[in-house]
């Protein structure tokens, strides 16, 4: 049986969705959870949820050193230790190539990229040997999908730090893993479609199991692979996408 018990995590993009999700599941199996965002509001209503005697809400940026930074001194302060690291904040919009902006592309970038690079690089010195640290990267990474470049490019980034990183950190005994969604039912993904509803019906029926996913899906992989019971699962990448990665292209 899976269990998290005193284990430290900290989960970043844990107002909502998936993020909220994986946090409620950790704290499910004994796990005492740092819940990371931008929105006071919704971290403090996702605490109620799960409960504030298990959960720190620490209120920063990804995009911000001095916010990640913080992050990881305030978890170690109050707690002692880093088990488990949930990279997990991004953002979704479809947008063609040929309307994106610089405002737009450095927007996006620098959410799903660089602040999930700078939250893995700030974290090392304070994780605990035989830590885990999960990536969340995207089926998008490895598929093509309309209106999706600056979006899909930066989860194959995501995808790829998270196998050479595994490489780096082994010496220190850190295991690093990606997990990539499909169709999850979450706000960001509502919102990155929310101008075309057709789209989604259209590629729901490409979907081999017949669903569209949930947090709960994502979170039970990510429970997985902070666990003891995955401890020599390192560089590897978790499809929880309902077959449809592995059924593209259909002939």
């Amino acid at each position: 049986m899976i269990t998290l018990q005193n284990k430290i995590a900290i989960v970043t993009g844990a107002n909502s969705g998936i993020g909220k999700g994986i946090a409620q599941k950790f704290v499910q199996l004994g796990a005492r959870v740092v819940l990371f965002g931008r929105n006071a509001e919704t971290l403090e209503r996702t605490q109620q949820e799960i409960g504030a005697e298990n959960t720190l809400i620490v209120q920063g940026d990804v995009t911000s050193t001095e916010d990640l930074q913080g992050l990881f001194k305030t978890t170690v302060s109050r707690f002692g230790k880093i088990d488990i690291l949930v990279a997990n904040a991004g953002v979704a919009e479809q947008i063609g190539i040929e309307e994106v902006t610089e405002e737009k592309f450095d927007y996006l970038v620098d959410i799903n990229y660089r602040g999930l690079f700078f939250t893995l690089k700030y974290a090392i010195d304070y994780l605990n040997q035989n830590a885990s640290v999960i990536l969340i990267s995207s089926c998008a990474a490895q598929m093509t999908f309309i209106n999706h470049s600056v979006y899909s490019s930066t989860k194959a980034a995501v995808l790829k730090l998270a196998q050479n990183a595994s490489y780096d950190l082994a010496k220190k005994l850190i295991r690093v893993n990606s997990i990539s969604p499909g169709y999850i039912e979450t706000p960001i993904f509502s919102t990155a479609l929310s101008n075309n509803p057709e789209y989604l019906k259209e590629q729901s029926a490409y979907i081999p199991l017949k669903r569209i996913g949930t947090p709960e899906d994502i979170a039970n992989t990510a429970a997985f692979l902070a666990s003891e019971e995955a401890s020599y699962i390192t560089g590897a990448d978790i499809k929880v996408d309902g077959g449809i990665t592995a059924s593209f292209p259909i002939i």
